[in-house]
């Protein structure tokens, strides 16, 4: 079984001095549970692990319940330190108070039990954790699978990676393309949109959202202003809602949308939005294609190829913490800006032709301290620069 780079993390986290409750973040089917599962196996501490899928949101008591038996378990086994793990908690309304509340109860009474808490939904924990539990937490970002990983775990080639994706669920299923979206679908976007955003936040207009989510999925990589978006969907809205929508789908890790980069200037009114997937099968679920026809089209092909770097940048901005936007100046345009503190790096994207790009010429006047890189043609080979964390860029 592959081992993710965030194992040896967390690993060396349970195994230090009590200090702040650890909390692994990330989509759903990325592998939260496993790896860990995979950090229990590897350390001598005792430990309880428990999910909260089926408990009732209402039931805050059961997390007190499941600490009382882990203060239990540690007293007969006449240990002088525990592990609780508890899985989904954002499941449970107001997790976050009982969490502190008990968290505290320990530290007054020096028991030495640690935390580790596991969520899927990005809003709902990050509302948790700074409502009540400021000072109190770390958060480890496990993001979607990379081209490394999933070439490591089941052999795939660049191409593969390009339209399937970084799903390692659905990686037996990619022979029967029909089973495969069938499972993307339903197991992956339905329980992540269902589950994780409409069963946990107000969403007065679910049709919308999901229509959103298919069109911005299917446009992956391109700019579209609200406007233009709105007259393509079915259910009416208005700008402000369909941008509260993009972020809810972002805090899920399904869809993001990049703002223009506008260098020192602050944007006062909300730039057209680039979509932007965070794994590239959410993409290929909405072409009415095939692997082998997509490899063939040209402009397509190239529309996932952009889309692939734009995955790659933007799971790793999340854990490595800086911005990623993109930068367009009449017929002019870079596909990717990132930046950190005052560093900037311009990236373009080349799968075939021509690389001259005149974008890049006026950025570079523009913004004369910025670095810029071509991926593809002429460029870093895409098989390499998904290899690399992009915050080596800087």
């Amino acid at each position: 079984m592959i081992e993710r780079t965030e194992l040896q993390r967390i690993t060396s986290r349970i195994e230090e001095p009590r200090r702040f409750i650890q909390v692994l973040a990330g989509p759903r089917q990325v592998g939260k549970t496993t790896l860990v599962l995979q950090a229990l196996d590897k350390v001598a501490i005792p430990h309880k692990y428990e999910s909260a899928d089926a408990v009732s949101a209402g039931n805050a008591m059961w997390i007190s319940r499941v600490w009382d038996e882990a203060r239990i378990m540690m007293k007969a086994a006449e240990q002088n330190e525990f592990l609780l793990v508890i899985d989904e908690v954002q499941k449970i309304a107001n997790w976050s108070e009982t969490v502190k509340k008990e968290w505290d109860a320990d530290t007054r009474e020096g028991l030495n039990i640690k935390l580790i808490l596991l969520g899927s939904s990005q809003l709902l924990i990050q509302q948790g954790l700074t409502e009540s539990l400021a000072g109190r937490f770390e958060i480890l970002h496990l993001s979607h699978w990379t081209y490394a990983e999933m070439q490591s775990a089941f052999g795939w080639n660049l191409q593969q990676y390009i339209y399937f994706g970084g799903y390692p669920g659905s990686a037996s299923l990619i022979d029967d393309e029909t089973r495969w979206k069938e499972y993307i679908r339903n197991a992956l976007v339905e329980t992540s949109i269902s589950k994780d955003i409409l069963m946990l936040t107000r969403v007065d207009k679910p049709a919308l959202l999901r229509n959103l989510f298919e069109l911005g999925a299917l446009f992956s990589g391109q700019i579209l202003s609200y406007n233009k978006i709105l007259g393509q969907l079915l259910e009416a809205g208005n700008t402000t809602t369909l941008a509260h929508y993009l972020k809810l789908l972002n805090d899920g890790g399904l869809l993001g949308g990049l703002e223009k980069y506008l260098g020192n200037v602050i944007n006062k009114r909300a730039s057209s939005p680039k979509f932007q997937v965070y794994n590239n099968a959410l993409f290929s679920l909405q072409l009415n294609t095939t692997f082998e026809n997509a490899r063939n089209k040209h402009d397509l092909w190239g529309r996932l190829f952009e889309s692939t770097v734009g995955a790659h940048l933007l799971n790793y901005a999340v854990k490595s913490n800086y911005q990623l936007f993109y930068w367009r100046e009449g017929n002019y345009e870079i596909d990717f800006v990132m930046k950190k503190k005052e560093q900037i790096v311009g990236l373009e994207v080349k799968s075939g032709g021509s690389s001259e790009n005149l974008g890049m010429s006026l950025f570079k006047r523009l913004y004369p301290h910025a670095k810029l890189l071509l991926v593809g043609t002429t460029g870093i080979p895409l098989d390499e620069f998904l290899r690399i964390n992009p915050i080596e860029l800087f």
